[in-house]
C-alpha cells in the first residue's frame, strides 16, 4: 500500500448539540483526485478544517503524511484554498502571490504561479478591486505557490463563470498529472463526475459512499428503464416486474387504466430488458437512460434520510416499549 497522504481514524467533532463529523474513517493516497460531496451541513468544511489542523477532533485522530497536520503544513507539503478567510487588501495581486512564494518552504517562481492560476492579466490589479471569481483564482494561486504534495480546495469554483471554471479545472488537472493529491469539496456535481477519480459522499457527518463516479452511480442504480404497458398486449403482474434482474427501484403509474407507465432503476439494464422480454410482455416506448452523478447523489442521500428516519422511529418505539415494561 502506498504511503497515506491523509487519514481519518474514527473521527468525530461536535459543536454544541450539532455533530458535524460522526465516526469518519478514510484514507487518501498519492496521485488521487478526490471529490468530497454532501448536502449543506453534511460535514464537508468541518472535515477539511480537521484535516488542516484548524480544529481538533473530539474523538479519533487525523494525520497528514503519517504525522500531525500542522507539521505537514509547516513543512510546505499542503496547499489549501478555503471558503473562509479574506485576502490582503491595498496590495497588487502579483505582490500578494510573490509573498506566498517567498514564505513557502518550497516556493515556485512568481511567473510560473501566475500562469498556472491563469491570473497573469490581473497581476497588476489591486486585490480589493477584484470580482468574486477573480478572488477565487487568486486564492488558488496562493494554494499552489509552492511544491505541495496535497492540495485541498473547499468549493473552489464558487463565483466563477463557466469558461473560467473550465480553465480552473484544466490547471487542476495539470497539478494532478504532476503526482499531487487533490481533495476538493464542491456543490457542482458535474465537476466531480468529470474531474475526480474517487468520490466521497458525506451525510450528517458520516461517510455513506466511497468509490469511483461509476461505482457511486452503480450503488444508486446506474441506469433508468422506462416504458408503457398496454393491457391489450397482455397483463403483467407487479411481482413479475419486481423479480427482474438488476432491479433497484420500481414505480408504476396509471394503475387501473389500460395504459400503465413503468419506471425502473437498475444496476444492470441489459439483463433487466432481456428479462422483461422473456416474460412475454410487449413494452412500448422503451427507453434506457444513464443515471447522472447528481441523480445518484440525490438517490443515495435520500435513501439514507429514509433509513435514518426509520432508525429514529424504531429507537423511539423501543424506548417506549422499555418504559412500558419498566412500569
Amino acid at each position: 500500500m502506498a504511503e497515506e497522504v491523509a487519514a481519518f481514524r474514527q473521527v468525530s467533532k461536535s459543536y454544541g448539540r450539532v455533530q458535524a463529523v460522526n465516526g469518519l474513517d478514510l484514507a487518501l493516497h498519492p496521485g488521487q483526485t478526490v471529490a468530497l460531496l454532501g448536502p449543506n451541513g453534511a460535514g464537508k468544511s468541518s472535515s477539511l478544517d480537521l484535516l488542516l489542523g484548524l480544529r481538533e477532533p473530539d474523538q479519533g485522530s487525523v494525520t497528514l503524511f503519517g504525522g500531525a497536520p500542522r507539521a505537514a503544513i509547516e513543512a510546505g507539503r499542503v496547499g489549501a484554498m478555503l471558503q473562509s478567510g479574506g485576502l490582503m487588501t491595498d496590495v497588487k495581486v502579483r505582490e500578494l502571490v510573490q509573498l506566498a512564494c517567498d514564505v513557502h518552504p518550497r516556493g515556485h517562481r512568481l511567473a510560473e504561479v501566475l500562469a498556472d492560476a491563469g491570473i497573469e492579466e490581473i497581476a497588476d490589479r489591486r486585490v480589493d478591486k477584484l470580482s468574486g471569481g477573480q478572488e477565487q483564482r487568486v486564492r488558488f494561486a496562493l494554494a499552489i505557490a509552492g511544491r505541495n504534495d496535497l492540495i485541498v480546495l473547499d468549493e473552489p469554483t464558487t463565483g466563477m463563470d463557466v469558461s473560467v471554471r473550465r480553465q480552473f479545472w484544466a490547471a487542476m488537472r495539470r497539478q494532478a498529472e504532476q503526482g499531487r493529491t487533490v481533495l476538493f469539496a464542491t456543490h457542482y456535481l458535474e465537476e466531480a463526475d468529470s474531474i475526480a477519480d474517487r468520490v466521497l459522499v458525506l451525510h450528517r457527518g458520516r461517510l455513506i459512499a466511497d468509490g469511483s463516479s461509476a461505482e457511486i452511480k452503480a450503488k444508486a442504480g446506474a441506469r433508468r428503464v422506462s416504458f408503457e404497458l398496454h393491457d391489450a398486449d397482455g397483463l403483467l403482474e407487479e411481482a413479475a416486474l419486481r423479480a427482474l434482474p438488476g432491479l433497484v427501484a420500481l414505480e408504476i403509474s396509471g394503475q387501473g387504466t389500460e395504459v400503465r407507465t413503468v419506471r425502473i432503476r437498475s444496476t444492470d439494464a441489459d439483463a433487466l430488458v432481456s428479462g422483461l422480454y422473456r416474460t412475454g410482455c410487449y413494452p412500448r416506448g422503451l427507453e434506457v437512460t444513464s443515471l447522472g452523478l447528481e441523480q445518484a447523489f440525490l438517490t443515495i442521500t435520500g435513501e439514507q434520510d429514509e433509513q435514518d428516519e426509520q432508525d429514529e422511529q424504531d429507537s423511539r418505539i423501543a424506548s417506549g416499549t422499555g418504559a412500558e415494561s419498566a412500569r
